[in-house]
């Protein structure tokens, strides 16, 4: 007989999501629904996915188990963000006042606002004041079902405030229920004292800032903003050899805004993802496609930033692209912290089907961060991380707009939000 410690019963529909990483194509479509299921796992981990029949015939739970009645709601893993700027002081409520006014980002940040806004609140900013920042953050994220979570730096723009903002990445892990993954973005932006001087920056980053991240262990990624103005394919391409040689995993910003080649460079290179993509070109959809690398779409920018052009999605999954969807929480371009809003906009905004949006939120997430041996699906021997929903069927996750309906969220096998309210901020 298994042995289980923590037992949930009754679930209308269980999603597993279940199956090879990452789902591509058809694949994409199966949320490996099990009716009435049920779940248990032992010291966090999963033991056991079926129905009540073959629970009762294979699993004997500890005396002192937790039972979870989930009285007919919807099972599904926990949300995976793989794109976040989580980490951040100040907001950029002004510009977004001129950007409803007409100014467009890329006129903003010529005017020295956008992300250099964000630098000099995030400078200014204590170490445990942008904890605390980032604390409510995940409370935030974790009452709309996200317990995995992807971070980026990149508001320091010099050694000591990037290393801040990655020492307090580091500080959550034994505050806050919700994982979180770092990844050291210093070359998100050329910061103004090197305005005149980029090589400088560039060279900062790669003999000083990759060092010393590496040797203090404070990100696993490394990320790079290829966008005309920003940082150029060949400066991209440097970053990334550096950060590789240095033992990072890289990602890549691309095609954000036009098309550059960084989905190419990313596919080249071996990155685990590239990001954004909203003008990437059938020569860089092919590469991802064969390459491997996730392709990590962001449409809370498209509609934040209020722009008629979006990630081609259907395109990419045609073409056996592995797709993920992400918030990319920022101040500026997706001031949004909600997979589950999120979700409804890869339904309503890239022509997603309720299925392909919700693995792309929970198994293709998890691969995007190379997370998908721990979490992202519901099968044995991952991370017990369950959202209990209340909701009569999964497609209401598209349907019903304007609610939340996570009641329930465990965390490695343990209720860490019951009833709709954060229960224990601690692990």
């Amino acid at each position: 007989m298994i042995s289980a410690d923590c037992v949930v019963a009754g679930c209308r529909q269980l999603l597993t999501c279940g199956g090879p990483a990452p789902k591509r194509q058809e694949a994409l479509r199966d949320l490996g629904v099990v009716e009435n299921g049920w779940i248990a796992s032992e010291r966090g981990r999963i033991v056991f996915v079926g129905t009540e029949r073959e629970f009762r015939a294979n699993v004997r739970a500890t005396g002192d188990a937790a039972w979870i009645d989930a009285g007919g709601m919807v099972g599904c893993p926990g949300f995976v963000d793989s794109h976040t700027h989580l980490p951040f002081a100040g907001d950029r409520e002004r510009e977004f006042a001129l950007r409803l006014q007409g100014w467009t980002y890329q006129q903003l940040a010529a005017k020295g606002m956008g992300i250099q806004t964000t630098v000099q609140a995030t400078r200014a900013a204590t170490r445990d004041e942008l904890r605390a920042l980032c604390l409510g953050r995940l409370d935030d994220m974790l009452l709309t079902g996200t317990t995995t979570v992807e971070a980026k730096s990149g508001y320091g723009l010099n050694v000591n405030d990037e290393l801040k903002q990655l020492e307090v990445l580091k500080d959550l892990g034994p505050l806050h229920p919700v994982d979180v993954i770092p990844t050291f973005m210093g070359a998100h932006e050329i910061p103004p004292e090197f305005r005149d001087r980029r090589n400088g920056y560039i060279n900062l980053i790669i003999q000083t800032l990759i060092p010393e991240v590496r040797r203090r262990g404070l990100a696993e990624f490394f990320d790079v903003f290829c966008e005309p103005g920003i940082f150029s394919l060949d400066e991209t391409a440097a970053l990334l050899r550096a950060a590789k040689d240095a033992g990072f995993k890289i990602k890549v910003h691309a095609e954000e805004f036009v098309t550059l080649g960084g989905a190419e460079l990313a596919a080249s290179l071996g990155a685990v993802s590239a990001e954004h993509l909203i003008a990437v070109s059938d020569e860089g959809i092919r590469k991802l496609a064969a390459a491997g690398t996730a392709a990590i779409l962001l449409p809370g920018v498209s509609f934040f930033l209020m722009m008629d052009k979006r990630a081609p999605a259907r395109r990419l999954i045609d073409a056996g692209a592995a797709i993920a969807l992400a918030t990319d929480f920022n101040p500026g371009s997706s001031h949004l912290s909600s997979m589950l809003f999120v979700l409804q906009l890869g339904v309503f905004t890239l022509g997603l089907g309720v299925e392909e949006a919700v693995n792309a939120c929970t198994a293709n997430a998890a691969y995007a961060i190379d997370r998908h041996h721990e979490v992202g699906t519901l099968e044995a021997g991952k991370k017990l991380d369950l959202l209990l929903m209340d909701v009569a069927d999964y497609i209401s996750l598209a349907y019903r707009l304007g609610r939340n309906p996570v009641r329930h969220v465990l965390k490695n096998g343990r209720i860490v939000v019951k009833d709709g309210r954060k229960v224990d901020a601690a692990r």
